[in-house]
């Protein structure tokens, strides 16, 4: 786990009298805000397990008669969790795949939370796209209106993580146990990067693909947010069309777009798919 002094700061929300370096370093704390979780808060959280391990689920029949447990609704989730907060926006820290998966996602908690923006993705295949990457999600925060003074902060770019997470799970198809694994790495990440900097809730901009699997996210953050004592934000981001919403933002700002999540194995599985597709010659 990185400290936040060791992080690219990119975007800094404007505060009277600090400078960027030092807005990284400063743990971020509310008025009021008390350290650790008291016995309600944890009873919450363990309820939220329950519900999301498929607890007290609404069964609907198959076609053999049998009651099976309904898909849960995370946007509705997410819904009641912005209602119980009311007017008050407390701090949350998302993490970011790329800038375009992003843009519908701070769209949508900008208004809620007081978002830090952590791209941590040692997934992705070389330093070179890491570095685009990070700077085409540094360019949409500062020129989104939205997004005004939310804060990129670029973790160190460090590929042995990733393979270390997904060792003997490299012949698993994209969608699979290797892709748990790694949105594990990324979730534990973020959710350690959120307690050292007091923001109360942490989430990810990876729902919003239809490629990935919301229930596992949510399933992953749950559990991770136990494991750290930092609220997890139930969400499925691609609901209500935000995925074709970030498609639509990502061409109103011209941003720079991939067709792999940015590991060499999706790499590998999106060339196949390009030369399947190419006439023949």
């Amino acid at each position: 786990m990185h400290t936040a002094a060791e992080y690219g700061i990119i975007g800094v929300p404007p505060q009277a009298g600090r400078k960027p370096a030092e807005a990284a370093a400063m743990p971020r704390t509310d008025a009021g805000r008390r350290p650790g979780r008291s016995p309600e808060a944890r009873l919450a959280v363990r309820r939220q397990i329950y519900l999301f391990r498929g607890g007290g689920r609404k069964t609907q029949p198959d076609a053999a008669g049998k009651g099976k447990p309904m898909p849960e609704n995370y946007r509705i989730q997410m819904e009641r969790v912005l209602e119980e907060n009311g007017a008050r926006r407390p701090g949350l820290l998302l993490h970011s795949c790329c800038g375009p998966c992003s843009s519908a996602v701070l769209e949508a908690l900008c208004p809620h939370f007081e978002v830090t923006v952590d791209y941590y993705n040692p997934n992705i295949d070389t330093a070179e796209e890491y570095a685009r990457r990070a700077a085409e999600q540094a360019r949409f925060a500062a020129a989104a209106p939205f997004a005004a003074g939310t804060q990129v902060l670029v973790a160190p770019y460090e590929p042995q993580a990733f393979y270390a997470a997904v060792k003997g799970l490299e012949h698993i198809p994209e969608g699979g146990a290797r892709c748990f694994a790694c949105y594990a790495l990324r979730l534990r990440h973020a959710a350690a990067l959120a307690k050292q900097l007091s923001c109360e809730y942490f989430c990810t901009t990876l729902s919003v693909s239809p490629h990935k699997n919301a229930a596992k996210l949510n399933e992953l953050g749950c559990a991770i947010a136990e494991e750290y004592g930092v609220k997890w934000l139930p969400s499925d981001f691609k609901k209500a069309d935000g995925f074709r919403r970030s498609t639509a933002l990502s061409a109103e700002y011209g941003m720079y777009r991939q067709d792999y999540c940015g590991c060499v194995f999706s790499k590998h599985e999106a060339e196949a798919r390009r030369a399947a597709r190419a006439p023949a010659l």
